[in-house]
């Protein structure tokens, strides 16, 4: 599609070597920043990627890297407090969310497809934190799933729309 992300990753001398498709692990921050960068190659145009893992797992830098990978110079914060942080220098602009403090899946869905919206409209990348507060079937969208490693650092898994189990259907 866009090219190796492990290869990518090998070069930036940032990922170790140990992972396999679309699993890496991660042994500090700035691997994870790498990875966000190299993900960029990955994601077609007005893509959702949905980030999960718990507090800390390393979401919000992993959108650091990818908003470096899209030339966005600005600071990248996590939006737990306004809840969404748009980017629009970016090439693409970048749209991020953070849904952690909303416990409604209604609200949650309200915001998502309010901003959803607007990225269409610009046409960007959409990075949204905390995804398991919507109640919205986005068989669309990307995963990332950090979660931390009893030795130490993080396992990243990325999944594509097409390879997710969650969007796959059996018939009986």
């Amino acid at each position: 599609m866009y090219g190796n992300l492990s290869e990518v990753a090998e070069t930036s001398g940032s990922l170790t070597g140990q992972s396999t498709d679309d699993s890496w692990i991660l042994e500090n921050l700035d691997a994870t920043r790498c990875l966000g960068r190299a993900l960029v190659q990955r994601l077609p145009a007005l893509s959702v990627l949905l980030l999960e893992g718990p507090l800390g797992a390393g979401k919000t830098s992993l959108v650091q890297g990818i908003a470096t990978a899209l030339g966005i110079r600005e600071p990248i914060t996590s939006p737990t407090y306004a809840l969404a942080q748009h980017y629009p220098d970016g090439n693409p602009p970048l749209i991020h969310l953070d849904l952690y403090r909303l416990e409604q899946p209604s609200t949650a869905n309200e915001l998502f497809l309010q901003e959803e919206e607007e990225a269409q409209a610009l046409g960007a990348l959409m990075a949204v934190e905390w995804p398991d507060r919507l109640s919205l079937n986005l068989p669309e969208a990307w995963r990332l799933q950090l979660q931390h490693r009893a030795q130490g650092g993080r396992l990243a898994q990325f999944t594509s729309p097409a390879t997710d189990p969650k969007n796959s259907s059996t018939c009986i």
